[in-house]
C-alpha cells in the first residue's frame, strides 16, 4: 500500500470515528471466568503464591490463597479481615474439620464443582455450613432429600435437626407424615426418645386413616422397654386422637392391661367413649380428624332408588373405598341441589319445593334441620357458593325455564333477588372463576343450550363469553387451578362423554379428553389436583353409570376409571367435606 492509499485510509477511519453512529461497544469475554478458575487451579495444586495454610485435627496441611477464599467464603472474609489475628499469619489450625472434606471445600472454592456421595454428606454438610458455603450445604440437602427412605427418615430428621437444616427438616418431617404406617414398622422408631414420637403422633397431618394405628405405634414403642418406659405412657395417649375411633374398636382397646393400670390413660378411654356416644365433653384436639390432604377428605353423597321415594345419603372415603351411612334427610328429592360452605355446613336445596336443610357437620347431633325456604320454586336448577353466600341460579317452575337468581346471606339467613340472566336456562352448570359466577349451557323451554354468560356481584350484572363447542344440558361443573371443567351432559340427541375447559384469561374454551362413558348430572369433586366424575344419568344398561367413578388428571390429560359397589341406588348429588368424627369405619368397605 503506498502513501497516499494509506493517508486516505487514516482519513476514511477518522471519519468513522468522529461518527456518533458507532460511540462505543462494550465486548465481553464469556470464556475469561472459566480461564482465571483454571488459572486459579493451576496455583494451588503447585502450590504458588499461596500466604495460607490450614492444619486440621488429623495433622494434615492444605493450602490456599487468601483473596480467593475470602471471595468465596464470608467465613474466610471475616477470618482474614483487619479484625482477626488471622489476617497477619499465614498458618491457622482448623479443629472442627477433616483434612479430606477441607480439601473438598477448597477445591470447590477453586473449580465451582462438588462431589457429594453416602460417605461424605455426613461431615460435608454441616463443614460447608461452618465455612458459609450455601452452595455446598443446599446441594447436600438436595441429595438427602432425594436419599429419604422409611429407613433414614428419622436419622435424616434429627440430624437436619441438629444442623439447623429448616428445608431438610421439613422434607424429613413431611416424609414421615405420609410413611407413617411404614416409619413404625422399622427399628428405628423403637429407638426413639419420648419427645420425638409425641412429636411424631402430635402432628395434625399425619397421614393415618384410622387412629387406632397411632394408639398401636404407642403401645409396640412402650413394651420395646417397658420398664424405662411405662411412665411415659399417659403423656403419649394425650396425643392419641381416641375419640376418633368407632366404639368396638374401643372396647378392645380397653384390654390393654397398660391402660387399665393407669389413671390418666382410664380418663382418655372415658373421653372416647363418651364422645362416641354424644355425651357433651370439652372440646380438645384429640376430637379433631387429622387433616393429611385427599385422604382426609370424604364425600357426602345423595342417592335414590326406583324402588323407594326417600332419599338416603352415604359417606365415601375415595382414598380407602371406605362407605357407611349417612344422615337421614326426610325432605329431599332426587332434583335437589347441594352445596358446602366453610367445609362446616351443607345445604339441600329444593327440589320440588322452595324448603332448604341444614346438617352442620361441627355438630355431634349430626341430624338435617330445616333453614328458610327459598323465594322462588324451581326444579334442576343450578347453585353455588360465593363468599359465604348461596347461589341459585334459573331452573325451570315445572313449565318453562326461569331466568331469576336469588342469594342466601348465611349471615342475615335471608334470601334476596338479584338480577336475572339473559337467556332462561335449566337444567345448567354454575362455576366460580375469579370471584364471578358462570351459567353453563342447560336448556331453554325449546333448546339445548352452549351459550355462557357471567356475574359480576359487584356490579349486580350478567353478561355473555364466548360459548362451548357443543349444547351441554345437566352438565358437572369443577373449578381447579383457576380453570373451570364442564363434564358431559345432553346435547338433545345424547349423554355425551366429553369435556371441556375456560381459561378466564384468554376467555378460550379448549376440549380435554374424553370420559369412558357418557353421564348427565355426575358429580364432580376436586380432590389432591385431580378431579373425581362420579355417578349421574348414563345410556349404558348392561354397567350402570352409579357403580364408577372417573378420575381426571390434569397433568397427564387422562381419565381412570374406579369401580363404586352402589347396586340399585343413583346417586344424584354429592359435596366433597374434610372428614367428620365417627365418619369412615372399618365398617363397609368396598
Amino acid at each position: 500500500m503506498d502513501s497516499s492509499q494509506t493517508s486516505s485510509c487514516e482519513s476514511d477511519l477518522k471519519q468513522v470515528m468522529k461518527s456518533e453512529e458507532c460511540a462505543w461497544t462494550n465486548f465481553r469475554n464469556t470464556s475469561h471466568s472459566v480461564r482465571i478458575l483454571q488459572g486459579l487451579q493451576f496455583l494451588l495444586k503447585n502450590e504458588a503464591l499461596c500466604d495460607i495454610k490450614f492444619k486440621t485435627d488429623d495433622g494434615c496441611i492444605t493450602f490456599g490463597h487468601k483473596n480467593v477464599l475470602m471471595a468465596a467464603s464470608p467465613y474466610f472474609h471475616a477470618m482474614f479481615s483487619n479484625y482477626f489475628n488471622e489476617n497477619k499469619n499465614d498458618f491457622v489450625s482448623l479443629r472442627k474439620l477433616d483434612s479430606n472434606v477441607l480439601q473438598l471445600l477448597i477445591d470447590y472454592i477453586y473449580t465451582g464443582e462438588i462431589l457429594v456421595t453416602k460417605k461424605n454428606v455426613q461431615v460435608l454438610l454441616p463443614a460447608a455450613n461452618y465455612l458459609q458455603l450455601d452452595f455446598v450445604t443446599n446441594a447436600c440437602v438436595d441429595f438427602l432429600q432425594k436419599q429419604l427412605d422409611v429407613s433414614n427418615c428419622l436419622d435424616i430428621r434429627v440430624f437436619a435437626d441438629l444442623h439447623n437444616c429448616t428445608e431438610l427438616l421439613s422434607s424429613s418431617e413431611t416424609f414421615i407424615k405420609k410413611k407413617f404406617l411404614d416409619v413404625v414398622k422399622g427399628d428405628e422408631f423403637l429407638f426413639l426418645s419420648s419427645e420425638d414420637v409425641i412429636k411424631i403422633i402430635s402432628y395434625n397431618d399425619l397421614a393415618v386413616t384410622f387412629e387406632e394405628k397411632v394408639f398401636e405405634s404407642v403401645i409396640k414403642w412402650v413394651n420395646h422397654d417397658l420398664d424405662l418406659r411405662k411412665d411415659f405412657l399417659p403423656d403419649l395417649m394425650e396425643h392419641v386422637r381416641l375419640p376418633l375411633i368407632n366404639l368396638d374398636t374401643l372396647f378392645t382397646i380397653s384390654e390393654e392391661p397398660l391402660l387399665n393400670t393407669n389413671p390418666k390413660c382410664k380418663d382418655y378411654l372415658f373421653e372416647a367413649v363418651s364422645f362416641n356416644l354424644r355425651i357433651a365433653i370439652p372440646q380438645t384436639i384429640r376430637c379433631k380428624p387429622r387433616q393429611f390432604g385427599g385422604s382426609q377428605k370424604v364425600i357426602l353423597m345423595f342417592k335414590f332408588s326406583c324402588l323407594s321415594p326417600k332419599c338416603t345419603t352415604e359417606w365415601y372415603d375415595l382414598a380407602t373405598k371406605i362407605r357407611k351411612n349417612g344422615p337421614e334427610i326426610n325432605d329431599c328429592h332426587k332434583n335437589a341441589r347441594f352445596v358446602v360452605i366453610r367445609n362446616q355446613w351443607v345445604f339441600a336445596l329444593g327440589g320440588v319445593n322452595q324448603s332448604v336443610s341444614l346438617l352442620n357437620l361441627s355438630s355431634q347431633s349430626h341430624c338435617w334441620v330445616p333453614m328458610t325456604d327459598m323465594l322462588v320454586v324451581r326444579r334442576i336448577f343450578g347453585v353455588c357458593v360465593l363468599d359465604d353466600c348461596i347461589y341459585v341460579v334459573g331452573g325451570s317452575d315445572g313449565l318453562s325455564a326461569c331466568n331469576s337468581v336469588e342469594v342466601f346471606d348465611i349471615s342475615k339467613q335471608k334470601w334476596r333477588m338479584v338480577s336475572s340472566m339473559l337467556i332462561a336456562r335449566r337444567s345448567l352448570g354454575v362455576g366460580v372463576l375469579n370471584n364471578c359466577l358462570y351459567a353453563v349451557g342447560g336448556a331453554n323451554s325449546v333448546f339445548m343450550l352452549k351459550s355462557v354468560e357471567r356475574y359480576d356481584l359487584r356490579l349486580d350484572e350478567w353478561t355473555p363469553v364466548p360459548e362451548m363447542s357443543v349444547c351441554r344440558s345437566g352438565p358437572g361443573i369443577a373449578v381447579l387451578d383457576g380453570v373451570m371443567y364442564v363434564i358431559g351432559g345432553f346435547d338433545g340427541l345424547v349423554n355425551l362423554k366429553s369435556a371441556e375447559i375456560y381459561r378466564p384469561d384468554d376467555e378460550v374454551w379448549t376440549s380435554i379428553s374424553d370420559m369412558h362413558v357418557p353421564r348427565r348430572w355426575p358429580v364432580v369433586v376436586t380432590l389432591d389436583g385431580l378431579l373425581y366424575v362420579i355417578g349421574g344419568d348414563s345410556e349404558e344398561i348392561i354397567e350402570p353409570i352409579v357403580q364408577t367413578v372417573e378420575i381426571y388428571d390434569p397433568r397427564t390429560n387422562t381419565w381412570t376409571m374406579d369401580k363404586m359397589s352402589s347396586p340399585g341406588l343413583h346417586i344424584f348429588g354429592g359435596v366433597a367435606v374434610d372428614r367428620p368424627p365417627h365418619v369412615i369405619t372399618n365398617e363397609n368397605t368396598i
